[in-house]
């Protein structure tokens, strides 16, 4: 498996699309309802879908992007606007995070997981679960 994308429920599209374009990501679809994004680095993707504020219900929706420049990177939004509710530490699940919301509320997590994003400690041995 892989991730393909994920699409967020955004209330006001034109300040969410320039919310995400300040974080770096780059837009590759434009409709009055929708927008989708790449990452500058790396092949994944994510959505914007324009949603009425009754629709938009306390989801519990987070994104996460990684960054190999994670305390440099948060800087620099802070310096274009940005407020954070976490700047940069480190978590017990050894990945370095710091948080914000988007436009809509919804959490976006900026971080650097290194080698322990895909292989920490206590990953599950895949072998173990393959089926022939």
């Amino acid at each position: 498996m892989r991730m393909n994308q994920i699409t967020l429920p955004a209330t006001d599209l034109a300040a969410a699309v320039d919310f995400y374009l300040t974080l770096g990501a780059i837009q590759i679809v434009d409709t009055p309802h929708y927008a989708r994004f790449v990452c500058p680095e790396g092949d994944s993707s994510f959505s914007l879908h324009l949603v009425d504020a009754q629709m938009l219900q306390e989801s519990g929706w987070r994104i996460y992007f990684e960054s190999d420049r994670l305390d440099a990177w948060v800087e620099e939004l802070q310096q274009a606007g940005l407020a954070f509710e976490s700047l940069p530490r480190d978590e017990r699940w050894l990945w370095r995070e710091a948080r914000l919301r988007d436009p809509a509320g919804n959490q976006v997590v900026l971080f650097h997981g290194g080698d322990n994003r895909l292989s920490p400690p206590w990953r599950v041995d895949i072998r173990k679960n393959a089926t022939a």
